[in-house]
């Protein structure tokens, strides 16, 4: 028979549209305004059912209402009735918990948990649609110019030894600059003349007066600019990688004045994890423990030259000031589990610093090595009637272990508090230490931009001219139009199951690109509507009408698609944000398009009119 599908085909076909049908469905369960607490794996705070207790005894004793409180992984989530008790409750949790707990506004998915068993989860929407997370952060440029005059002031002190050119000292002298003071006028001028060899970005002074011989070095106005230029876009590139490891779609980091960086998350799920994970500043010093001197005896004062004291899991102990490694030279790291059971990081070396570590841990086996967490934090201080941000560094011990071998490019950080924590020390170090200290200057749940009349308005639009197409299809080819509108159903679900697979963030200019599909798949139908049409008034038979118009027809189909394809590749290619999120949608549109319009037409007009001896279609006029 010419217009029948194998049984194969059909349940293929069929099993394809359940799929459809299970992704796409939790986009019909809507959200639920929620809190989500988060420990941020410092001290000893850590998420159980004394947490729990604990959050039902605060928002108990301020009278708020809730639907549930559950533990979802490592998290608390708190769904609520309202936006407003919302954002009451989090700031009463935020101050009630302390700093050990990140407390952060969420909408939680309202999705079945069999559904949420099989990974399907509701589309997410953009900050256009829906709203979501706006960071603004602050690099501090200074902090970087600073380290490089540190770098600048080290290689003029190894140089100037490399030369024979002695010198009494070398300081350093504000806003730029480093002056070096010399014995006499001979050791000033073999000074210059090796310096400004070296030293290009510097403009160099002489100063002999008082029988003093100093040489001014200020650092050029163009080497300051190209520094802080290098220290946003590195920032804003690490940023980047970042969002990214968040598995956020259509993210936008971008540069926003002299010294700040606009981070976009839109439609973004797990927004205390984002500020976790973009807001730290951090990198890691590897330092050998002092097993010489007694921590007991530093702790009651008595601190050994050349050491410092912390405290690890209840305990102090000291390490040598001696940095043997630093957090640069890690190149890759994952979160693993080590041989004793417990959470590690496994990581690799390959960014400088390898042959010095080698060494030093070759010569200190069997004895304990540790890794210090350092981390840039902020705080708002009223200085002067004024509120402004102040930075400090915070030092943490996270792992002390035995060196059981020398240790190469590749090795594990042994002995971390949890799983979450190692996988988001990894994500920190793979993504790549900040280069200078970034600080969260404002951080906003913005609602939606468009607007919710706009919003509103363009889904009325969608929903009419949706509507008018069906209208128009069913009139004009009758029951071969009501095929073609189960058909632009169908597309719209595979469309919507698949972007909720692939984790994207459905935009306004997206929603026009999956209704640019649809107009395509109607295109479809239509030519292979008026093909069969055609083939009936040249005197063929109805079977033999419907194999034509759809072998036929479906060359011009490719093509056309094809043509739409290659548009779409390059918007994608030159375009970015929206534009690029347009494409996504049109090139999953098109796909499905091909699907539903041609092999889902066809497998429904078959069992409508295969196996059987037909004399008329209804197909309009």
């Amino acid at each position: 028979m010419q217009n029948q599908y194998p049984l194969w085909k059909n349940l293929l076909l069929l099993g394809l549209f359940i799929f459809a049908i299970i992704y796409a469905s939790p986009m019909l369960f809507g959200e639920d305004p929620a809190v989500q607490i988060s420990a941020t794996g410092q001290g000893q705070a850590q998420i159980n059912s004394a947490t729990i207790d604990q959050v039902k005894q605060i928002l108990a004793a301020q009278n708020y209402k809730y639907k549930s409180i559950e533990k979802q992984g490592d998290d608390i989530l708190v769904r609520f009735l309202d936006e407003e008790t919302q954002l009451t409750a989090r700031d009463v949790l935020k101050s009630s918990l302390g700093e050990n707990y990140v407390v952060a506004l969420n909408l939680a998915s309202r999705t079945p948990k069999f559904l949420q068993f099989l990974g399907a989860n509701p589309m997410k929407l953009g900050l256009d649609l829906r709203g979501g997370l706006n960071f603004l952060l602050e690099v501090d440029v200074n902090d970087m110019i600073k380290k490089r005059e540190e770098g600048d002031m080290r290689t003029i002190s190894s140089s100037l030894r490399e030369a024979g050119v002695r010198y009494l000292s070398i300081e350093h002298i504000e806003p730029h600059g480093v002056v070096i003071i010399y014995r006499d006028a001979d050791n000033l001028n073999r000074g210059y003349s090796e310096l400004s060899q070296h030293l290009s970005d510097y403009t160099f002074t002489k100063i002999t007066s008082n029988n003093q011989f100093k040489l001014q070095l200020v650092m050029s106005d163009s080497a300051i600019f190209k520094i802080a230029d290098y220290a946003i876009d590195q920032t804003r590139n690490i940023l980047t990688n970042r969002v990214n490891a968040l598995g956020v779609s259509e993210a936008i980091v971008q540069r926003q004045g002299e010294n700040h960086i606009s981070v976009e998350l839109p439609g973004i799920q797990d927004t205390a994890r984002a500020k976790e994970i973009l807001g730290k500043t951090a990198t890691l010093r590897f330092q050998l423990v002092d097993t010489e001197h007694d921590a007991e005896a530093a702790a009651a004062g008595d601190v050994p030259l050349g050491s410092k004291l912390y405290d690890y899991e209840g305990r102090r102990i000291l390490l040598k000031d001696q940095v043997i490694l630093r957090g640069d030279a890690i190149t890759f790291a994952s979160a693993t589990i080590s041989q004793d059971g417990r959470p590690a990081v496994s990581i690799h070396l390959g960014g400088g610093g390898e042959s010095m570590f080698n060494r030093v841990t070759s010569e200190n086996v069997g004895k304990p090595l540790a890794v210090v967490y350092v981390e840039t934090k902020s705080e708002q201080k009223m200085i002067d009637g004024k509120p402004e941000t102040v930075s400090h560094l915070e030092e943490r011990l996270i792992s002390v272990a035995t060196i059981q071998t020398a240790l190469g490019a590749n090795f594990e950080i042994t002995n971390l508090n949890s799983e979450k924590y190692a996988q988001d020390l990894a994500l920190l170090l793979r993504s790549g230490a900040l280069v200078a200290p970034v600080t969260i200057v404002s951080e906003l749940n913005v609602g939606p931009s468009m607007g919710k009349s706009n919003i509103h308005k363009g889904i009325i639009s969608i929903i009419v001219g949706f509507l008018f197409v069906v209208i128009f299809m069913a009139f004009y080819y009758r029951v071969f139009g009501l095929i073609a509108n189960i058909a632009l159903f169908l597309n719209l679900i595979f469309v919507v199951a698949i972007l909720s697979i692939l984790g994207a963030v459905l935009t306004l200019p997206g929603m026009a690109g999956m209704m640019l599909a649809i107009a395509s798949a109607v295109d479809a139908n239509v030519l292979i509507y008026e093909r069969i049409r055609e083939e009936l008034r040249n005197g063929m038979s109805p079977q033999a009408s419907i194999y034509a118009g759809y072998e036929r027809a479906f060359t011009t189909i490719v093509d056309a698609n094809v043509a739409t394809l290659i548009v779409a590749v390059v918007l994608y290619a030159l375009g970015s944000g929206p534009v690029r999120g347009f494409a996504v949608v049109l090139t999953i549109g098109l796909m499905t398009s091909m699907l539903t319009a041609i092999v889902y037409t066809r497998s429904v007009v078959n069992f409508i009119y295969g196996r059987r001896n037909v004399k008329k279609l209804s197909i309009g006029l």
